[in-house]
């Protein structure tokens, strides 16, 4: 079985000192084009994107004073529509909050990524529970995190997140807002377009449809802007880390990604997750510095940076070969596909793409060429129909 690879790019890397080894221009186009065309190269399946609504810190809900970091980001939206017409076949998954945001204009927003990437799109839902990040906006006041973090992560000791009201509502909230995206990407059915010179009919009204959402959270009547996506609907994927996020991610998601530190935690997740849905697909995350001197690096790192790497996901410092080992060893405990954070770029993308994929394609787990033209494709997830076209 071929396994799912994709990698998360943000900024010089996952490592807070990753720009002090290769001093990428982060903030240009043409970095970011050769990093999604690498991945490309390499024939994995997407990339995703990080987004936030506040400055990276290493404060839980403020910014810091740190000069030594990278800082600040692009929309990623707006990247990946950016990137979209450089590529052919890899899946492009930006991250966008949904917390402070419309689902409306998330909503056009990605579908008009689908449409100008030929049908690649994904999304990455995400939920801002910092109450500095609340400020930018100035509608809401949240409490301060405190404690929120460890629980969010599900450390031991932990407590249960459902039991938090406040992030109860976010993943409430969360999901109206991906149910509003799902509906808007309906509300005009595939062949509501119909540029007919000759009558002067550029669409068929009755093939456009009001969604008339209602909830505690939002009130959309529609239909969208922007004709139905390629995909139909776009893949919608989340990161999760315990209960509360595995349900938001089993009731909304086409791909949720966990974050265990073993094989024996994999199987534990994935029996969790699969207790929720049985259509989910589950992708783990790690945090990967690869290569014969990975382990040099990484201490050469940690000294820039002043710290010891620490990260929610689990942390592989080794050689592509071990790793494909590792991803092996988990896909025997049920994980489906891997997002790799590559520690710095280029180097750590090049041996994902390169020595990675070529290790796991010589055991017959890793595809020689692209088999679809779609995101959904290349995951295995069938075009679903329209549910208004069906009701009608």
């Amino acid at each position: 079985m071929t396994l799912h690879l994709a990698v998360a790019l943000d900024g010089a890397g996952w490592h807070p000192a990753a720009w002090r080894e290769s001093s990428p221009d982060v903030f240009s186009a043409r970095h970011w084009a050769a990093l999604v065309a690498e991945a490309e190269r390499g024939l994995l399946d997407f990339v995703t994107i990080e987004d936030a609504l506040g400055l990276q810190s290493t404060l839980p809900d403020a910014s810091d004073d740190r000069t030594d970091q990278v800082r600040g980001r692009f929309d990623a939206v707006l990247l990946a529509s950016r990137l979209a017409p450089l590529t052919s076949r890899i899946g492009l998954v930006p991250t966008a909050t949904v917390t402070h945001t419309e689902p409306f204009h998330v909503a056009i927003g990605i579908a008009t990524l689908d449409h100008v990437s030929g049908g690649r799109a994904g999304w990455r839902p995400q939920v801002s529970p910092r109450a500095s990040e609340a400020r930018h906006f100035g509608r809401r006041e949240f409490p301060p995190l405190d404690r929120l973090l460890d629980r969010l992560l599900d450390r031991p000791g932990g407590e249960d997140l459902s039991a938090d009201p406040h992030l109860r509502d976010l993943f409430a909230e969360a999901a109206d807002a991906v149910e509003v995206a799902r509906r808007l990407w309906d509300s005009w059915e595939d062949d509501a377009e119909i540029r007919d010179t000759a009558t002067g009919r550029f669409i068929d009204r009755d093939k456009l449809h009001y969604i008339d959402f209602a909830g505690p959270f939002f009130s959309v009547k529609g239909p969208s802007i922007t004709p139905r996506p390629p995909q139909g609907q776009p893949v919608v994927t989340v990161l999760a880390h315990a209960r509360l996020p595995y349900e938001f991610a089993a009731s909304s998601a086409d791909v949720v990604y966990v974050t265990p530190h073993s094989a024996e935690q994999a199987r534990a997740i994935v029996e969790k997750v699969r207790g929720l849905s049985d259509k989910v697909k589950i992708f783990a995350d790690l945090l990967v510095l690869l290569g014969e001197d990975a382990a040099r690096r990484k201490a050469r790192l940690d000294e820039l940076d002043g710290a010891e790497l620490v990260s929610d996901a689990a942390i592989f410092t080794g050689t592509p070969g071990e790793l494909a080992d590792v991803l092996l060893d988990w896909r025997r405990a049920g994980i489906e596909g891997f997002r790799l954070r590559p520690g710095a770029v280029p180097h750590d993308l090049e041996q994902v793409t390169r020595g990675l994929t070529a290790e796991l394609r010589a055991r017959g787990a890793f595809r020689h060429a692209y088999e679809a033209a779609t995101l959904r494709g290349l995951l295995g997830l069938p075009r679903p129909a329209g549910r208004y076209a069906e009701v009608r």
